[in-house]
């Protein structure tokens, strides 16, 4: 007999972190939420020699695109009543996490889902382009490295639980790309992606030093209403003049 709250994931259930195939709007929904997620990026420096000979500087070479790994996990032995999916995906689960050990559903019916989108699509000849969308998180690109570990086996050697460790890659435009200077400073373009909580004056006076070039920033990327940023999208920060 279950005493004390229940769980109020039963009432209102747990959006569940979705990765979109954007070119075959397929949606991959996990079946369970990660429990937490990474974004990264860096920028390489190279040493410089001054003139003297004795010290050296360090000078800026590139940025790398922004990336962002999590641990996905997939069981198909014991799903509970918080696996997600579509209404017929959670059915079977629940009818066969019921039956014995030996008619369990292979674990790999849903993790080639997320490993198979690093396949190269024959007529674009690159992988297809992902949106990976959870609460606030919107990351659009790449499916960069995916790695399967299988942790429970039933007794045919069948795999019915999975870890998968992912990371995407963010997708920039090609145009944008092309354009970014690798010594960025005011007088020359810039770009940036769009962060919960950002808003234009901010990135002006973090930019320009001044809140009123929010303007100028709306006018270079066509902003319909500046109060509305979508987080995840990439900012054109045009050159002072």
């Amino acid at each position: 007999m279950m005493i004390g709250l229940p769980n109020p994931n039963f009432a209102m259930p747990v959006a569940k972190l979705c990765i979109t195939n954007t070119e075959t709007e397929e949606k991959i929904y996990v079946l369970y939420n990660p429990e937490s997620y990474t974004q990264g990026h860096s920028v390489e420096y190279n040493p410089v020699d001054v003139a003297s000979g004795s010290a050296n500087t360090t000078q800026y070479v590139k940025s790398t695109a922004e990336t962002l790994a999590m641990q996905l996990f997939f069981d198909t032995f014991s799903a509970s009543a918080e696996a997600g999916g579509t209404v017929a995906v959670k059915a079977k689960l629940g009818a066969t996490s019921l039956l014995p050990s030996a008619a369990k559903q292979d674990v790999r019916d849903y993790t080639k889902k997320v490993y198979g989108l690093m396949n190269i699509d024959r007529t674009k000849h690159r992988p297809p382009l992902l949106k990976i969308e959870w609460g606030s998180l919107v990351f659009q690109g790449y499916l960069a490295e995916c790695t399967q570990k299988f942790t429970k086996f039933n007794e045919l050697g069948k795999p019915v639980r999975a870890v998968l460790d992912v990371r995407f890659i963010r997708y920039i435009e090609q145009g944008k790309a092309a354009e970014m200077s690798p010594n960025e400073s005011p007088d020359t373009a810039k770009y940036r992606t769009v962060h919960q909580g950002d808003a234009l004056w901010a990135l002006a006076v973090k930019e320009y030093g001044l809140s009123s070039s929010w303007r100028m920033i709306a006018d270079a990327n066509k902003l319909e209403n500046p109060r509305i940023l979508n987080t995840g999208d990439t900012l054109r920060l045009p050159a002072e003049k």
